[in-house]
């Protein structure tokens, strides 16, 4: 491609409401545009990128035996309330009426439509099982967009569907798109961490999240320095983890005024969440956080709001009503001390077990840097990532809310049970450019590079030089690589300077050797060394071992 003919507005100034790299560099070497906030359109270099992305995407999916199809992103609001979603998703949901009152969604996830769609058909258990996909844009109206791509209102996603008999089928579906995922990213040259995660609004059991290894990530991934071990921070257990005070006989209460000191480890620390039945309080260490995802978890509950510390009810007063559950951590800790909000005292020689009415242990704390791997081996650190695919067992939510059911050989019938799996295509792009810059521009991993050669004619004002450059290009296209030409009569700082910001993998220049036949050839992924000069007959070979050495 002529580069003169090329769409490709590049920005020389940084916009000032770019926060992260990704975004900086899409907007100022012209793949994106913002149309609003959370909005943007895809010009030819970033969509060209986006198609390389949704082909391996394609290839690694159809490998699996999924079936693409193409549903439509405004869904009947009759399918939300069928799923209890309606009411539940919460205000990311964008809603809106057609003429004639009839209330629809704009896609946000799949799972009503696709559940409605083969309800009526994979009805016996001779058509199981069978797993659909498709590239589509969502919607999701961000209370906050930012980040560029990375948190918009409308994004590219592949979203995924299974349906089986069995919990067996399921899980051999899993595992196979779980490591269809680990393919796509690898080829798309993503550094990345498959982690266990939390299913959230999707419902469901056994989920695990790709996360791209990225400091502007907005999720905290807890691994282990000695193993493969990886979950996101809401989802990794604490193991090995109790504390024991002195044993005192009897609690005291001192001071009327607020807080007293406790000694460090001893002092206890009080939670509250409201679901939709009852008031939970949950007790910690002082000095750990309360994990509300396990809480919510641990409830069965799908709502969970927290209560101000200030309406905190009296955890010694036996109220009926209130539910008093304690991390694991505090199961053997004696002679501790508490701060109790709803009297304003600091009590002393507190003994959870005999001073409060615990109904319940579990792990409700976040784990922290320096805490045993919960496999065994070696301790928890923390690294900072992009969620880029998701993996669910969602189990018969959705089927047995929508009568989505099947025949079994027996001829009883069973809810379908349901696999959900989702790729950000935008996200991923956006999570490469993170991955894969430098302070001038980007530098594709050459799977998905724009193209994979830019040539760059100096001065196409030259006849040597407009002559050697054609023939270059011609030979090139021939033997089918896909060239960038830069034959605009611009100076050559713009030149170079946009070139890289590209970030092609290879980049050729014909300047002043073009007489000798000369052409200079370079890397954009190890630009610290410099180009290089080779004659022009040695073109295909310093091509090809250029890409051969490019990530």
């Amino acid at each position: 491609m002529r580069q003169s003919k090329m769409f490709i507005p590049t920005l020389k100034e940084v916009p000032a409401d770019a926060e992260s790299a990704s975004h900086r560099l899409l907007l100022r070497g012209g793949f994106i545009r913002q149309n609003a906030a959370g909005i943007y359109s895809y010009l030819p270099l970033g969509y060209k990128i986006i198609k390389k992305i949704e082909q391996i995407i394609r290839e690694e999916m159809d490998r699996t035996g999924a079936q693409e199809l193409l549903m439509p992103a405004m869904q009947p609001a009759e399918l939300w309330h069928e799923s209890g979603r309606w009411d539940v998703y919460g205000p990311e949901l964008m809603r809106l009426k057609d003429r004639h009152g009839r209330f629809f969604a704009l896609g946000a996830t799949g799972e009503e439509l696709v559940t409605s769609l083969v309800r009526d058909t994979l009805n016996t258990y001779k058509k199981l099982p069978m797993a659909v996909y498709q590239i589509q844009t969502k919607y999701r109206d961000e209370k906050r967009p930012r980040f560029g791509l990375l948190r918009g209102r409308e994004f590219i996603m592949k979203d995924a569907y299974s349906f089986h008999a069995d919990e067996e089928s399921l899980d051999e579906a899993y595992w196979k798109i779980f490591n269809a995922y680990k393919h796509v990213f690898d080829r798309c040259g993503l550094k990345y961490r498959a982690v266990l995660a939390d299913s959230g609004a999707m419902g469901g059991k056994d989920t695990h999240e790709f996360q791209a290894l990225a400091e502007i990530g907005e999720d905290t991934i807890a691994y282990s320095d000695q193993s493969d071990y990886a979950a996101n921070l809401e989802m990794a257990p604490v193991v090995g983890q109790s504390v024991e005070g002195s044993r005192h006989t009897a609690q005291e209460r001192i001071g009327q005024r607020g807080r007293q000191p406790v000694p460090a480890g001893q002092e206890l620390a009080l939670y509250g969440f409201k679901t939709r039945t009852e008031t939970i309080l949950v007790l910690v260490r002082a000095e750990d956080e309360v994990n509300d995802v396990k809480v919510k978890n641990v409830l069965g509950t799908d709502l969970l709001e927290p209560i101000e510390n200030d309406q905190l009810p009296d955890p010694f007063y036996h109220d009926d009503k209130v539910r008093i559950l304690a991390d694991q951590g505090i199961r053997t800790l004696t002679g501790a001390g508490f701060y109790n909000q709803a009297d304003d005292t600091t009590y002393i020689n507190v003994d959870p077990e005999r001073d409060l009415q615990i109904t319940h242990y579990h792990d409700l704390r976040f784990v922290k840097e320096g805490d045993p791997s919960p496999d065994g081996k070696g301790t928890i650190r923390f690294a900072k990532g992009i969620e880029v695919g998701q993996v669910f067992k969602l189990g018969t939510k959705y089927s047995e809310a929508m009568g989505a059911l099947f025949l079994d050989d027996q001829g009883k019938s069973h809810p379908l049970i349901m696999g959900c799996y989702g790729i950000g295509v935008s996200r991923t792009l956006s999570a490469i450019c993170e991955q894969y810059h430098d302070e001038n521009g980007l530098m594709w991993p050459k799977a998905l590079a724009p193209f994979q050669v830019h040539l760059i004619t100096v001065n196409p004002k030259k006849q040597e030089q407009a002559q050697l450059s054609e023939k270059l290009y011609q030979e090139l296209l021939s033997h089918g690589f896909d060239v960038l030409w830069d034959d605009r009569k611009e100076r050559p700082g713009v030149k170079f300077a946009d070139s890289d910001l590209i970030g092609c993998p290879v980049q050729l220049v014909v300047g002043k050797g073009a007489g000798q036949d000369l052409v200079e050839a370079g890397s954009r992924q190890n630009a610290s060394e410099g180009r290089t000069e080779f004659p022009a007959s040695e073109l295909l070979r310093t091509v090809d071992q250029l890409l051969e050495t490019a990530k």
